[in-house]
């Protein structure tokens, strides 16, 4: 089974050098992904997040590639709202020209989390409104077209082949199918397998779908949810709070005392992530597979303590290397 890597750089509570230990992590992350060969390190997008160091995804991606020398390397993703797409261009034009063959160019159509950040940016929420004819125009200036500005070359982009993917957010999977990308889609099963199936009767050529799915491998059920607290903490304060945080330890975050709402998100959360041993991962995985016809799962699962999710990972490669690919 083909199973890549999303790793967002979440801060650790209590780390002094949070967020510039949370991008060399990534970095080591990576390194040791590519040794157990996994096929893609993606990382992300995010802007003005205490929790979360992953700002600037096409600089991290190039730390990521120069650490390492066979695993593709991208980002899920460029959120194209916020940025030209004659600069989105260059910048993979530059990764792909420095580490040619290996580079993923994961699109997403996100703005700012907040009106403060939009300002910031320099973007509003209307920016998303046109997502399809961005990536229409960024697709262009790699074969050399650009008719929404004739005459204008995104050097070193122009010629060469980055393959891109569209993030599914609202009707992301139609605009994949529109444009005939791949398409990388997560959250509820049962939101995400009718999107899929639309993708796949619609989409121009081939059909790829990239399942992003949470993932915790560990000696019993109740260490791998273990795992899975801290993010899902996270998830729930800034459900609560608008504001997503850095990692806390588990025992810290099963020690607090929650109100109702807190107590329901945190739950919400932790349901239907996948978790437990080595045997009821894989059937877990395979029933993903099956279900959604899924070519590719991207995982993301992150936690407080790093050497127990790189115990993790390393259980979901030999779990990855005994599964068939997907048909």
């Amino acid at each position: 089974m083909r199973i890549s890597i999303l790793d967002r750089s979440l801060v650790r509570a209590g780390h002094q050098k949070g967020h510039a230990e949370a991008l060399r992590e990534t970095v080591r992350f990576a390194r040791a992904a590519e040794r157990l060969g996994y096929h893609r390190f993606w990382v992300s997008e995010h802007h003005s997040v205490p929790g979360v160091a992953g700002s600037a995804p096409t600089v991290l991606a190039a730390a990521v590639a120069a650490a390492t020398s066979r695993i593709r390397v991208g980002t899920g993703g460029v959120m194209l709202p916020n940025h030209r797409p004659l600069v989105v261009a260059e910048q993979f034009g530059v990764l792909e020209s420095l580490y040619p063959g290996r580079i993923d160019m994961g699109l997403g159509r996100s703005v700012g989390f907040t009106d403060g950040v939009r300002r910031a940016l320099g973007h509003g929420k209307e920016a998303t409104d046109d997502f399809a004819g961005q990536v229409s125009e960024l697709l262009g200036y790699f074969a050399g077209r650009a008719p929404r500005h004739p005459g204008v070359h995104a050097w070193p982009a122009e010629g060469l082949r980055v393959p891109a993917f569209v993030l599914a957010m609202g009707s992301g999977a139609d605009i994949a199918a529109e444009l005939g990308l791949p398409l990388v889609i997560g959250g509820r099963e049962e939101r995400m397998r009718p999107a899929i199936e639309r993708y796949r009767a619609t989409v121009t050529g081939r059909p790829y779908v990239v399942v992003a799915a949470t993932v915790a491998v560990a000696a019993t059920a109740a260490e791998a949810q273990e795992l899975l607290v801290p993010e899902a903490w996270s998830t729930a304060y800034s459900r609560t709070r608008g504001e997503f945080p850095q990692l806390s330890p588990p025992r810290d975050i099963l020690a607090r005392a929650m109100d109702a709402r807190e107590r329901g998100y945190f739950e919400e959360a932790l349901e239907g992530q996948i978790h437990g041993t080595e045997d009821e991962v894989a059937a877990e995985l395979s029933g993903l597979v099956a279900r959604t016809g899924a070519d590719e799962v991207l995982v993301t699962m992150n936690t407080y303590d790093h050497e127990r999710r790189l115990d993790s990972y390393t259980r979901l490669a030999a779990i990855a290397r005994e599964l068939p690919l997907a048909a």
